[in-house]
């Protein structure tokens, strides 16, 4: 175990190593050249060719050939840990032992049990420790949680939500690995859990679901959920399967249609509020007034995505913020993953 090494960050901006240089490491990279209060200070990959590679392509000043070396970097103040998901938990307590905050890819871990015991080692070190869930962080996101709270649609019942693509790479893709914890729901239907519960403002009493088996994992699945308050959710997710990704929250008075969810674009993300038609009236002057049947609201974000995740990161560490996904919150959502994953059949 390394030993736990505390350096306090003497700027306002955080300095970042990062954990694996596949293609999510690539687009967080990304966002740390552009950002605010974040930059990037070492990249470590399990071959010095692939650090160097990553290290010149995304300006990252230290590049190393293994990832205790990005730990044991005075220069790094916080760790993105980017790796195959069962490999989370390992490197996301190592990282907290050397002292690092940390911002951990979704899924956070590979079960409830294993993020419990991420979070008592970030309690006792005094650390941040977050799971990166990007979409939160996110204007759009903000805009539509707003527009609920306003009243836009009523008294929320329903909650609509799938997360698919279809790839036809398997063999060798981590995604498609029970030993790495793939598997349709880790991968992607983590969004849908996240989002439902965000909504529903509470854990479900009841959960239900069904899936198809791929080697030990599901490459598809489909859920509901059931909310104390009466709020139902359904979501469907897959690894082999188109589907308009759209998520959708839905009340007693309208609904709003999300489009883009999960990865909102830049500039101009959309969400439309839609409402019932207007009631029969003898005048249409009586109409005068009335909100309409339908409207589209853009939203921009004046920032890349994981740029505007890494800095509400550092407003965490650096500000004392409340984080974007507090622990509660992630553990509610491995608690319904583990349900899931137990229903259909795969192993956690």
């Amino acid at each position: 175990m390394l030993k736990m090494i505390r350096s306090p960050i003497m700027t306002d901006t955080l300095r970042w190593g990062i954990l694996g240089t596949g293609n999510i490491a690539r687009q967080f990279a990304t966002g740390l050249n552009t950002s605010r209060r974040s930059r990037p200070s070492a990249v470590g990959s399990r071959t010095q060719a692939a650090a160097d590679a990553f290290a010149q392509t995304y300006r990252v000043p230290a590049a190393c050939p293994t990832y205790d070396q990005v730990l044991a970097d005075r220069n790094v103040d916080a760790v993105y840990v980017s790796l195959p998901n069962s490999m989370h938990h390992e490197w996301a307590i190592k990282a907290l032992h050397a002292g690092k905050h940390v911002l951990c890819e979704k899924p956070f871990a590979v079960n409830a049990t294993q993020s419990q015991e991420m979070f008592d080692v970030a309690r006792r070190a005094g650390l941040v420790l977050i799971e990166a869930f990007m979409y939160r962080t996110h204007p759009l996101t903000l805009a539509v949680i707003q527009a609920v709270r306003d009243g836009a649609v009523g008294q929320v019942k329903l909650i609509r939500t799938s997360f698919c693509y279809r790839t036809t790479r398997v063999a060798g893709n981590i995604r498609f690995s029970a030993e790495l914890a793939g598997g349709a729901l880790m991968d992607i239907g983590c969004y849908c859990v996240n989002f439902s519960r965000l909504f529903a403002g509470e854990e479900p009493s009841a959960v239900q679901a069904v899936g198809h088996l791929h080697g030990g994992i599901d490459d598809l699945a489909a859920a509901t959920l059931l909310f104390p308050g009466g709020i139902v959710a359904t979501m469907s997710c897959g690894m082999t399967v188109q589907a308009d990704n759209t998520a959708y929250v839905c009340g007693s008075e309208g609904y709003i249609e999300i489009p883009v969810p999960w990865k909102p674009p830049q500039a101009r993300a959309v969400f439309t509020m839609a409402r019932g038609g207007a009631p029969r009236m003898d005048s249409a002057a009586s109409q005068a007034g009335a909100p309409p049947p339908r409207e589209t609201r853009h939203v921009d974000a004046g920032a890349d995505l994981y740029a505007l995740e890494a800095d509400a990161f550092a407003a965490v560490v650096l500000d004392g913020q409340r984080p974007f996904v507090t622990p509660e919150d992630t553990l509610g959502n491995m608690r319904v993953l583990d349900e899931m994953r137990r229903q259909i059949g795969v192993s956690c």
